[in-house]
């Protein structure tokens, strides 16, 4: 019977630990919430001005890190979360910006305190996400500004994190500030330009496109790219 109650014991250990090693996503979407409007507006000025729910959250990165026990989703949603959660507070620190540009090394700022080491933003999303093929990353992550896919409301969580990625692909592709498609011309922005090898993983771009777009695009539909706007998205 002892024998019993230490096997029991150290499972229920064991459980605890994993739970405990999980980032608790609801108080970003909370603060997102709060701070966010529906169409991705972000108000910096009140979140510099008491940041103790974007502290709360930051700070469970630097206590949890994904291990090889979590499962894909779970690696992506801690990662496009950590993205967009140190981008605003990257904005904060240095607030009033007109552009996340007007930042010295925005991207290469070895600033997130992540398992024992400072990384950079540039770090999460060239050296981690792009890696995990899955080319929606890039609708998902936002970079504080106007021509970025817009910041969504709620966090992203490994057990909707297909319908969030999809969805948030959708926003983006019909969206005619960002992206203005007809069957034979496509006006696009420089998202697709710049990260195309991601977006031709399992054929052209069209193929992916047609995947997400209202509109079927002809494979012979001519394409150029939109100018991009670095204005803060606020």
């Amino acid at each position: 019977m002892k024998k019993v109650l230490i096997i029991i014991t150290i499972i229920l250990s064991t459980h605890q630990l994993s739970m405990a090693q999980q980032v608790d996503h609801t108080i970003w979407s909370t603060f997102l919430q709060n701070h966010v409007s529906k169409d991705g507006h972000v108000d910096y000025k009140n979140i510099k001005a008491n940041n103790t729910e974007l502290t709360n959250y930051l700070n469970q990165f630097v206590e949890i890190s994904p291990s090889k026990t979590w499962k894909k989703n779970e690696i992506l949603a801690y990662w496009i979360n950590a993205y967009n959660a140190f981008t605003v507070k990257l904005i904060i620190d240095n607030y009033p910006v007109q552009s996340i540009k007007d930042i010295k090394d925005p991207w290469d700022q070895k600033f997130i305190p992540i398992d024992g080491e400072l990384i950079s933003l540039n770090d999460i999303e060239h050296e981690i996400l792009r890696k995990m093929d899955e080319p929606r990353i890039h609708f998902a992550i936002v970079c504080a500004s106007e021509s970025c896919p817009k910041l969504q409301n709620k966090a992203f969580v490994a057990d909707k994190l297909e319908e969030q990625l999809t969805n948030a692909t959708k926003e983006f592709l019909d969206d005619n500030t960002k992206n203005r498609i007809t069957k034979n011309e496509l006006e696009l922005s420089k998202i697709f330009k710049w990260f195309s090898k991601d977006f031709k993983q399992k054929g052209s771009l069209i193929d992916f496109l047609n995947q997400y777009s209202e509109v079927q695009i002809s494979e012979g539909a001519k394409i150029k790219y939109l100018d991009y706007s670095w204005e803060l998205n606020d």
